[in-house]
C-alpha cells in the first residue's frame, strides 16, 4: 500500500499571493497536500485587510481557521516573501512552534534587494527549498538575477 502524502501548511503574508501560488504549484506537483489561505486578507491597492473590511470578527475567525490548518501539516512553510512576514504569521509561527510542527522559511536571512523578487523568482525559491527537502520536482532554468543581486552558483 502506498505511503500517504506529506501535508504542509503554507503560512505568510497575503500580500504576497503569487508566493502561496507558486508554492501550491510546486508543492502539489511534488506529490504533498497543499493548506493555504482561502481568502485573501489584503485588499487590492491601499493595503487594508480585506477580511477585515468584512469585520474584525471574520478576520479573527480566518486566524483561527488557518492555525486549525497547522493542526492538520505534518510541516509549515512560511513564505517570507523579502524575509518579511507580519503579526498574523508570527502568530502562526509561534502557534506551530508551541506545538512542535517542522517549520521551513522560504528565506533564511535579509536579501540584498529591499524589495520581494519577482514571481519566477519567488517560484524559484520554492523549488530550491523543495531541493534542500530532498524532493525533485520539474522546474524551468533559474531566472537571472536582477540588478543588485548577488549572482551565486546555486
Amino acid at each position: 500500500m502506498p505511503s500517504k502524502p506529506t501535508i504542509v501548511c503554507l503560512c505568510g503574508s497575503t500580500r504576497f499571493m503569487d508566493a502561496f501560488f507558486a508554492a501550491g504549484w510546486a508543492l502539489t506537483l511534488d506529490g504533498q497536500i497543499v493548506l493555504s489561505v482561502g481568502v485573501c486578507k489584503h485588499a487590492d491597492g491601499d493595503g487594508a485587510h480585506g477580511a477585515e473590511a468584512l469585520g474584525q470578527d471574520v478576520a479573527d475567525k480566518l486566524d483561527e481557521l488557518h492555525l486549525r490548518k497547522i493542526d492538520l501539516a505534518d510541516w509549515v512553510l512560511v513564505l517570507n516573501v523579502g524575509a518579511y512576514y507580519g503579526d498574523s504569521t508570527a502568530k502562526e509561527v509561534a502557534y506551530a512552534k508551541s506545538i512542535g510542527k517542522p517549520l521551513e522559511f522560504l528565506v533564511k536571512h535579509l536579501p540584498i534587494a529591499p524589495y520581494p523578487p519577482d514571481d519566477s523568482r519567488v517560484a524559484w525559491d520554492v523549488v530550491d527549498l523543495l531541493a534542500r527537502r530532498a524532493h525533485s520536482v520539474a522546474m524551468p532554468a533559474k531566472p537571472k538575477a536582477r540588478r543588485g543581486e548577488e549572482k551565486t552558483d546555486g
